[in-house]
């Protein structure tokens, strides 16, 4: 058998329950909606008198929304962007905050003007923003009221001609937002002044229900000649392998996307009955398709967490409420492992456990399992791919695997010409399905580097077994060739993760006189107990002697994105300078 058809034998079909056709389409969970504002109010009117949205501080203050005021709040939101602002359908704005109550008002406001929606980092450096802003050519802006003064000092390198300005506590009662707005403001001195001309979100959604009812405005009309195959998003990548590019999702890539969600985890999710918190970044589009659109569309109550960062800011949202699913990298579980708080008292009421975004070590999904007694399922995707594109079946998680395709997608390992490698052999994975983007925007030639036949070349290594799993390898551009040998860092991470004194580690590879690449291993300790020998002793022990790492540094942090990721292109320029 060539190796083609190993893939297109799709082996992994045999994983699927007998009521599934033998395409692997989600038929059972195809959605009747043909664009995201659809699917939003629907769930709205479903659900209108249960809490869809739960903004929980790190001291346990927090305010709410219903289903029914968030559809009320968004119809008044796209009202005052198609009448007050006068944007037509296809106008890009962006949004810049963190997790908070105005974020899914907004963002479902844009999608039902019919407009088009950019998440933009609300960390992101003065220049960041510039590019983004440019780049996706955003004609307004919706900001957290902490960031104002990197926006007000590069607007006029812009186009933003409107700029609504929001806060972490919006819509808290008002005694709760007056303390935190004044510990912010005051003391912290976290809120700073600018001279922008701008309105409120209270104003603006004011406005916008005002113009609603003056002209008896149906907001439908806005969106119902919205196709699958129209821009909804403009989801920006990380820029962990240079420059960040806008990812062009559709309305279909995105329902698509939540129908093959539906499809492999629907019967585990009770309609209105889960509590999901999402400590990841929605401006993330792990958290924005499966916590906010997936969970939203189900019914459930999402418990917002502005920043998990440090992890006890969590300890509140877990100690008030019966969260029975979470979203998260391995960094954040690992941290939540190393907090007594959380081990002592698990949540009794936790399903599933999702991980994406970057390598999960198996160790800390076998701690998880031991300590909360519920598993930790892996899945796996991308900006470009609205994101899933595998996941473990829940309850038949395998260790360090990502699992199988997700219904009606494509999945093969090729090497550097394209061609389909053995099974079990390491390569390139590409991908095709309904998820993948339309492209770059505004960048075709980086589009045309990207897909290619049909096929999206994630950059990603990996590995595909006879039965159709499939596991990370790691990423193509942090491969290290020691002797030419290939070594990948996840494996050398995954090694040191097991020693019980350390929290984290970055492995990359530095140039050597000898070998052409040398593996060094920079590691963050919980307990300071532990030698460079004992680290290196270690790994001696598990892995083959040319990946075991000839240096390893003690650091006391290591560089991350705001999901969480370690960058190791930042600890790689630290040390080497490139």
């Amino acid at each position: 058998m060539s190796n083609v058809h190993y893939y297109d034998n799709k082996p992994w079909m045999s994983h699927y329950r007998a009521a599934r056709s033998e395409a692997g389409e989600a038929t059972d969970s195809h959605h009747s909606h043909d664009n995201l504002p659809a699917l939003i109010q629907a769930a709205g009117q479903n659900y209108s008198q249960q809490l869809a949205f739960t903004t929980c501080m790190p001291n346990g203050m927090n305010g709410r929304l219903t289903y029914a005021e968030v559809d009320e709040m968004s119809d008044a939101f796209a009202v005052y962007l198609r009448e007050c602002l006068k944007l037509e359908a296809g106008t890009r704005v962006a949004v810049q905050m963190p997790n908070c109550l105005t974020l899914p008002v907004v963002a479902f406001g844009i999608l039902k003007a019919g407009c088009i929606l950019v998440n933009v980092n609300p960390l992101y450096t003065k220049r960041e923003m510039e590019h983004q802003l440019n780049d996706s050519g955003a004609q307004a802006l919706v900001i957290v009221d902490m960031f104002v003064d990197k926006l007000e000092a590069i607007i006029k390198q812009t186009g933003i001609k409107q700029v609504v300005v929001t806060s972490v506590a919006q819509w808290f009662p008002p005694v709760v937002r007056g303390v935190l707005k004044a510990v912010l403001k005051y003391w912290n001195r976290v809120i700073p002044k600018h001279r922008l001309v701008v309105d409120t979100i209270d104003q603006a959604l004011k406005k916008g229900q005002e113009a609603k009812a003056a002209a008896s405005i149906d907001v439908r009309q806005y969106w119902q000649h919205l196709a699958r195959s129209d821009t909804a998003l403009l989801q920006y990548t990380g820029g962990t392998t240079g420059v960040s590019k806008g990812a062009e999702l559709t309305h279909g890539n995105l329902i698509s996307n939540l129908e093959q969600v539906d499809s492999v985890a629907g019967d585990h999710i009770e309609p209105g009955k889960e509590c999901i918190l999402t400590a990841l970044p929605i401006y993330h589009i792990f958290a924005f398709t499966v916590n906010l659109l997936a969970f939203y569309h189900k019914g459930a109550h999402n418990v917002l967490v502005p920043s998990p960062r440090p992890i006890q800011n969590c300890q509140r949202a877990f100690d008030n409420y019966p969260i029975s699913w979470i979203s998260g990298v391995n960094t954040l579980y690992n941290a939540l492992l190393n907090e007594e708080w959380f081990t002592v008292y698990p949540p009794q009421s936790m399903k599933v456990a999702l991980a994406g975004g970057t390598a999960l070590h198996k160790a800390v999904a076998e701690r998880w399992r031991a300590v909360v007694g519920s598993p930790i399922a892996e899945g796996y995707g991308l900006t470009e791919t609205s994101p899933v594109i595998c996941f473990n079946p829940i309850g038949q998680e395998r260790s360090d695997s990502i699992g199988i395709p997700a219904p009606d997608t494509d999945v093969r390992i090729v090497d550097e010409q394209g061609e389909p490698v053995a099974v079990g052999e390491p390569g390139e994975i590409i991908v095709r399905g309904p998820q993948v983007m339309k492209g770059y925007w505004n960048n075709p030639q980086e589009t045309a580097n990207a897909i290619k036949n049909g096929w999206f070349y994630t950059g990603d290594i990996g590995v595909m077994s006879e039965d159709g799993h499939f596991s990370i390898v790691d990423r193509k551009k942090d491969m290290i060739l020691v002797s030419g040998f290939n070594v990948y860092p996840n494996e050398v991470e995954d090694c040191i993760a097991r020693i019980p004194q350390v929290q984290e580690s970055a492995v990359i590879g530095v140039a050597d006189d000898q070998t052409g690449e040398a593996v060094h291993a920079y590691v963050v300790l919980r307990e300071e107990s532990v030698t460079e020998k004992e680290v290196i002793a270690h790994c001696k022990q598990e892995l083959a002697a040319y990946k075991v790492p000839k240096k390893v540094v003690f650091w006391s942090e290591l560089p991350k994105t705001p999901v969480g990721k370690v960058l190791r292109k930042e600890v790689r320029a630290a040390v080497t300078g490139d």
